[in-house]
């Protein structure tokens, strides 16, 4: 591992100890193989001048729910050193009461949660300390004969700790065992099945020690010839992967009781690790650090072709690890698993959300390639599962997973909008998104893969008039999140004006091929993954031109008075599977791509209009935009319309030929 330190960025933070800390703690932050998703902290000591005029010591550590690799000043909880000190000398505290005793110790009220290894960082009597879960060192501890071979990689300067319950408890052991120690014949600290500490009187010195200790553990494993990781070179020959999938989303949602993310990963990595023929056992021993169980869980699901069947034994044996374990008060979590192993594929997460899921793909990633280095240095060993449950079911861990507040409408849920890169398609997409949804953004516009390309947006480049390329988006689709639940049939054309004595063949098929046939093959694709979708619906957006069409616009309104009876026999049909479809009329939202300042004002002057009188040409004399339309669609996605289907409804300020 190298060093990322730079001389010349160092220098802008003018040698201030919080902004060096910033500094260096995104550093590390941005080396996945040491931290993944808020997982490590750093500190550091500082006095400052209270209100008093009075000297304190200071320390500044990282607040809970942030993450290293973006962290900010306001990331760090100041708290007052006297305090943290005294109470690593208490014999007992309970966690809740460390917590409650560290916020009091504040110097500011609004900073987060302290860590709750802030009185371990406090104890080290360095200015600064950072603390990682790196891949490399935790291989090497999490084997039978992991403390012996720490030594062997770092000799009599490393400080080992064997594994204790973080928190509290952690820092007492610490306390304990150093309290009449030299620290200076130290280098760094490992916690076994946990992770690896350094320190120094300055940044650089902190962070290039934990890349040189972490450098260390990489040659051992190098040198044992242990880095190697399976790949696969040839192709999955499964089938029907997608409609595996979408039954595992299923079956894990009801499991839940409420919608999941499903995320597949079948690169050459994971896909080896699942050739293993051992990986049924390896992949289901536990996780790499137990700050990882409330993302994956303690156990891994081994994927089969019967998902509901996978599902029903992960559960049952879920409840019994409970069972085992649990305290009086304490309540079981959803059974539904979080990752998985599929034999021939490659890797599944699972999560409430996308980014979830995400997440957990990040570090399931970390974790097969540890676990194939721990069995080439005589086996994979996680902690106790009792370990684990203490940590899973720790007030301090799940008080994490609810920070977020309130779950969105849709959390959870994935939809599909074609012709997403701009105006009514794109509003959708993103109020969706916005509302919680996982979105599939498809448009024939390469623009679209820029504008959705996060952990709950994927962009695709698709013709919705090209069947192959539909199939594709809609399988990459299911890949990526698990299935679909909500359809937004939007992609269409306004066919250039025509006569039906003067209607060219060119226009009128183009409108019936994009405006009607490609909303036939989007419902015909979706539905095998919609039945198998949470709260699954259809909603087509077609056109003020069904009830009230217009001469010249022949080829269009035919279209959209086609795809809106394609729409009620759909509904007709899907209604014993419980998929709602529902069809919107908008009509004059001018901030599309189509009305250009130039046509508006040319269409305005036509009749007479200033600008504004003429987009409010309505009897409700209002203005109607892409994010009115976006706003009916999410109703109709959620609950208003959750017994609504077959209905037709206006979005137009009112208009007096339809009225």
């Amino acid at each position: 591992m190298k060093s990322l330190w730079n001389d010349a960025d160092a220098r802008t933070c003018g040698g201030d100890p919080l902004k060096l800390r910033i500094y260096t703690s995104r550093l590390l932050g941005r080396e996945p193989a040491l931290v993944l998703h808020g997982g490590g902290n750093t500190s550091v000591k500082a006095p400052a001048t209270n209100l008093f005029g009075d000297i304190e010591e200071l320390l500044y550590v990282k607040g809970s729910g942030w993450d290293l690799a973006t962290i900010e000043a306001q990331g760090f909880a100041p708290v007052k050193m006297d305090v943290l000190l005294r109470m690593a000398k208490l014999d007992q505290l309970a966690d809740t009461d460390m917590v409650r005793v560290q916020r009091a110790a504040m110097t500011d009220p609004g900073a987060p949660t302290p860590s709750v290894e802030a009185i371990l960082h406090a104890i080290i009597p360095f200015a600064f300390v950072d603390h990682t879960h790196a891949d490399a060192t935790v291989a090497v501890s999490n084997t039978p004969d992991g403390d012996r071979y720490i030594h062997e990689v770092y000799g009599d300067r490393i400080l080992v700790i064997p594994y204790v319950m973080p928190g509290f408890v952690l820092a007492r052991e610490v306390y304990r065992r150093t309290k009449c120690m030299d620290w200076s014949r130290y280098d760094g600290m490992v916690l076994l099945h946990h992770g690896v500490f350094s320190w120094g009187n300055d940044a650089k010195s902190s962070y290039e020690r934990m890349i040189e200790l972490v450098s260390r553990a990489e040659t051992f494993l190098e040198h044992r010839k242990a880095t190697t990781v399976a790949r696969r070179t040839g192709a999955s020959t499964v089938t029907g992967i997608e409609g595996t999938i979408a039954q595992l989303r299923h079956a894990a949602s009801k499991a839940r009781g409420s919608a999941m993310i499903v995320r597949l990963d079948d690169s050459p990595e994971a896909a080896g690790f699942a050739d293993r023929p051992d990986v049924a056992t390896i992949a289901t021993r536990g996780p790499l650090t137990p700050d990882h169980v409330i993302r994956t869980k303690p156990l891994a699901m081994v994927v089969s072709n019967d998902p509901p069947a996978d599902i029903s034994h992960y559960g049952a044996a879920y409840q019994a690890y409970v069972e085992r374990h649990k305290q009086p008060g304490q309540t079981m979590l959803d059974p539904a698993p979080r990752w998985g192993v599929w034999p021939g594929v490659g890797t599944v997460t699972l999560g409430p959300t996308a980014k979830d899921a995400a997440i957990a793909a990040d570090i399931v990633r970390h974790t097969v390639r540890a676990i194939q280095w721990s069995e080439s240095l005589g086996g994979w060993q996680a902690l106790p599962e009792a370990d684990l449950f203490e940590v899973e079911y720790w007030d301090l861990e799940q008080a994490k997973l609810k920070q977020g507040g309130a779950k969105p409408p849709f959390a959870g849920k994935i939809a599909l909008v074609t012709g997403a890169a701009s105006g009514i398609g794109r509003a959708c997409a993103e109020m969706l998104r916005a509302q919680g949804a996982a979105v599939a953004a498809l448009d024939l516009n390469p623009e679209v893969t820029r504008l959705f390309n996060t952990a709950d947006a994927l962009g695709l480049g698709c013709d919705v008039t090209n069947l192959a390329a539909m199939q594709s988006a809609v399988a990459r689709t299911v890949r990526r999140f698990g299935g679909i639940d909500i359809v937004v049939s939007n992609a269409g054309i306004f066919s250039p004006s025509e006569s039906l004595d003067k209607m060219t063949a060119e226009n009128w098929q183009r409108s019936l091929d994009l405006n009607l046939t490609s909303a036939q093959h989007l419902i015909q694709l979706t539905i095998p993954y919609l039945r198998l979708g949470v709260d699954p619906t259809i909603i087509i957006n077609a056109s003020k031109n069904v009830p009230a069409p217009g001469p010249g616009a022949g080829a269009y309104s035919v279209a959209k008075a086609g795809l809106t009876q394609l729409a009620r026999v759909a509904a007709l049909e899907l209604a014993k599977d419980g998929i709602r479809v529902n069809v919107l009329h908008p009509h004059a939202v001018f901030d599309t791509a189509a009305w250009t300042p130039e046509v508006l004002a040319a269409r305005a002057e036509h009749y007479g209009m200033t600008v504004d009188q003429y987009k409010r040409n309505n009897l409700l004399s209002l203005e109607v935009t892409s994010k009115d339309v976006a706003a009916l669609v999410c109703a109709m996605a959620g609950a208003p319309f959750a017994k609504t289907t077959g209905a037709q409804v206006p979005i137009d300020g009112g208009s007096d030929r339809v009225v």
